[in-house]
Parts: structure tokens; sequence; C-alpha cells
């Protein structure tokens, strides 16, 4: 009897792959509507890859440089959020930074989507640092709350359910402690129906025109199944961030019926999650395209706040368990935290105490890394933690503390915010503030030196005779270049 003869080295192959695993690897994903983890071959959920993000949208990563900048023009300490890189990335900060300096407008925009009646401690992060902005710089704000965008993509929300989830955000929002004097809250589908959006309409009527179906595809990933309202709606979200879509915060309203050629070249900061910049680089793109161009808005960008499960998810309305709402009672928060938040200590004790825990990826401390102010308690707790010397129930009971009296304070607030205060905030008004009470004019320049800023490029030549536009645009260019340059070798140092 012949042996039979071994198999080919293909035929092995295949069988290798037959009976390989099959790897469950995927990248991460983040766009304004579903935001994913990445997952390892063995598919497990990764920590998200905030540099990676930065990197792939062409963002500027928050470095010491600009903190110090901040620090020096403002007189205050950088937040808490951005010494710990919580808000990590950013578009053009220093050209508002530029603009304050100076003593020029500049409005503050950001803006909510309501799917819940009530936000969770995850929403309440770009909220609270947008009122700490609101209050150092002293400068004018709009909030938008999207309910139109949230009908539009959530096919089980009714108009009427979504309207009344506003209304409560709205409500949750202005609990933050926003000033209502240099506030202005509104409701798309309230707002839009007014007659105080004559210049919104005019914007984004504009703005549609300059966008194609393939912007808009390319942008957000839409097919031809996606209804149509959701491309029209990327204008408005877009156009949110003209200062000259609201005429009536600067006493310009019924003056004309164009825009105003002033207010269009007001620039416009906007804190948010990384997962809303896709919005804003369609803005970008097309500001100076209008007929009343407008600056590229400024943007800066939050991490997400962990959801309970840890690493790979953010807080989700969808998933009550995910997420502590501000709603939520003290027995909840203290349930939903020992219960369900991930720990980054050893399986035992013992474990624990030789090898010490990893605060890294430990869900409580990472709660305490937003809501606890001093910097020298939170290092401690994550040598004592790495040590073994603290444990995982000592750590989860410092951030029922903290989130405890978080949402306690906040409830306190939000109880005291009725109907005709909710209409204060939402009544379109010229707005007041101060801006910067000691700005810093730029010099003049008698001749065509460079002074390291594009502010400081002279606009007459060495002989006394004005420059061509081109050769003040070359000019400002090359001080623009000049300046970044003492950036870098002053961060060096």
């Amino acid at each position: 009897m012949t042996e039979p003869e071994p198999p080919s080295v293909a035929a092995l192959s295949l069988a290798d792959k037959a009976t390989a695993p099959v790897s469950k690897a995927t990248e991460q994903e983040i766009n304004p509507w579903d935001v994913q983890a990445a997952v390892d071959e063995d598919g497990n959920a990764l920590e998200f890859d905030y540099p990676a993000i930065s990197a792939k949208w062409n963002t500027k990563l928050i470095d010491n440089v600009i903190l110090e900048r901040f620090e020096r023009l403002t007189g205050r300490k950088p937040h808490r959020w951005l010494r710990r890189g919580l808000f990590f990335s950013q578009r053009d900060l220093d050209l508002i930074l530029d603009t304050h300096e100076r003593g020029e407008d500049w409005l503050l925009y950001t803006g909510r989507g309501p799917s819940s009646g009530s936000m969770h401690i995850g929403h309440s992060i770009p909220f609270e640092f947008t009122k700490w902005l609101q209050d150092v710089f002293d400068v004018p704000l709009v909030i938008m709350l999207t309910d139109d965008e949230k009908f539009l993509f959530k096919p089980e929300l009714k108009q009427a359910e979504v309207y009344e989830y506003a209304r409560e955000n709205a409500k949750d929002i202005i609990a933050i402690g926003f000033d209502p004097k240099k506030t202005f809250l509104y409701i798309d589908s309230e707002f839009f129906t007014s007659g105080h959006n004559r210049h919104f309409d005019l914007n984004s009527n504009e703005f549609m025109k300059l966008l194609t179906n393939n912007q808009i595809r390319g942008a957000f990933g839409f097919t031809g199944s996606t209804n149509v309202g959701s491309n029209a709606f990327a204008a408005k979200q877009c156009v949110a961030a003209f200062a000259s879509s609201y005429p009536f915060i600067w006493g310009e309203e019924g003056k004309s019926w164009n825009r105003h050629a002033k207010l269009a070249a007001i620039p416009c900061l906007i804190p948010c999650a990384i997962d809303q910049d896709p919005y804003f680089r369609l803005v970008r793109d097309n500001a100076s395209r209008m007929d009343q161009p407008s600056p590229k808005p400024a943007l800066i960008h939050s991490k997400f706040l962990t959801s309970l499960q840890g690493a790979g998810g953010k807080m989700s309305a969808s998933n009550p368990n995910s997420a502590i709402y501000l709603s939520d009672t003290e027995k909840q928060i203290k349930k939903k935290i020992n219960n369900h938040a991930f720990s980054g200590g050893q399986e035992t004790l013992e474990l624990h105490r030789e090898l010490g825990g990893n605060p890294n990826i430990d869900v409580p401390y990472q709660y305490i890394c937003y809501f606890d102010d001093d910097d020298e308690r939170l290092e401690k707790f994550a040598v004592d933690y790495r040590k073994g010397e603290m444990l995982t129930g000592d750590m989860k009971k410092e951030c029922i503390a903290l989130v405890t009296h978080y949402v306690k304070d906040f409830q306190e607030k939000r109880a005291k915010v009725t109907d005709e205060i909710l209409e204060v905030f939402m009544t379109p008004r010229k707005l007041e503030w101060n801006g910067n009470p000691n700005p810093t004019k730029p010099k003049k320049v008698e001749s065509g030196k460079q002074k390291g800023s594009a502010e400081e490029v002279a606009k007459v030549d060495e002989n006394g005779q004005p420059l061509t536009k081109n050769a003040m645009k070359k000019a400002a260019k090359l001080a623009e270049i000049e300046r970044k340059k003492k950036e870098k070798e002053a961060a060096k140092k």
C-alpha cells in the first residue's frame, strides 16, 4: 500500500486560512453622528488615539507656547482642562488671541443637538469650558440648539418630541451659569421661523450655493439614500459661525437688507468635541468665498468624556448605564460608579497591593481629572494608585463625592431656571460686553521693515510710497513666517 502524498504547500496554506482565527480589528471611526473606537484583533475596544485624529484632520495640538501666551494675555491661569490636555487640539486659536490683544470684537459660538430630556455630564463639559472662556475674555456668545438636525438624523424622533428636548436642554445649559447680558441662545425651529433670521437665511442660501453634493458626501459619508434635509442642514450649521448671521447682537438689525461687511469680518471661536470638526472644515474651506468674506472660524477641540464602561466609548444618551445624567440622584450616581465604572485596579486586593493600578484606564480617576481642580492632589492619587497604596474602592469613593457635588450644585441652579428666564436668553437683542480692557494696538511702521507679526507689516515702502496689495500680502506672509519661527525658538528654550 503506497503512502499518501503529503499535501502541497498551496493546500496547506488554504487549510491554514480556513482554520485561522478571523481578525476583528477595526480602525476608529469619528464623525458628528457616530463615534467608534478602534478594535484590536481579539475584538477588544482600544482607547481613542487623539494624536492620530489630530494628524489625520490636520489640526494643531495645544502646546505650552500657546498656553503661556494665553496666560500672558489674559492674566489667568489656563483652565485645568487645558493644562491636562482634555481640550487638546485647535485651529487658528492664535488668531483669536491676536484679535483679542488688539481689543477687537470676536464671537464665541457653540451648540447642542438635543436627543434626550436631560444632558449628562459629558454634554456639560463643552458648556462649562465655554462659560469659562466667556468669563475670561468677556465676549458675546451664541448657543445653537439643533432640534432640526436631530429630527433629520434620528428616524425615531418626532418634531414635537425633539423640540421639548431642546427646551429642557436649553434650561440645562442656562444652569451652567451663562451671563444673559452677553449670551443669545436659540432653538433652530423657533429662530428660523422668526422675523430675526433674515441675514442668517441670506448667509445660509449663499453657503448652500457654494457647497456641492460631493463635498457634503466627502465630509460626512452621506449616500444616495441620505435624506435631502441632511445635506441642507450642513449649511445652517456652518453659517451659525458667522457674526453677520446675528446683526441684532451688535444693534445693526433693520439697518440694511444686505449683510454687513463689518460684521462679516468679525472672527469666531468654536469650542466643541473633536467629532464636530467636519462641519467646520466645510465653513473654513468656503468662508472666504462669500460675497461678504468671513475669516475662517477658529476651533478648540475637547476629548470625549469616557463612558463608565471604559476605553473606546463615550457617554451615550442611548445607554443610561454609560453616563451620569445631570438629573441623576445621589443614590443613582453612587450605584452607577460602583457597579459600572471600569477600574484600572488588579483583580484581587493582594495583587493590587503588589502590582498597583493603572490610573490611565481607570474611569473614576479620569472623572476626577475633570472635576478636581487641585493638580497636586490629582498627582498624589495617581502615584498612590500605581503603588497600590490607594485602592479601587478609595478611587471610586473620591469620584462619587466629586461627581455628586457637581450634579447636586447643578440641580440647585437648574431648579431656578424658569420659562421666563429661558425667554430672556432666547430673545434676539443687542448684547453687552467689554472685551479686552487693555488692548495693545499695533504700532505704525514707517518703513517696509518687518517687526515679526502680520499686524506690524508696513503699508508704505522705504520711500514712503504705498505698497500694492500683492506686496502687502507678501510682506504679511513673511512676517507670519517670522512670528512662527520665533514661537518655535521660544518653545525650544
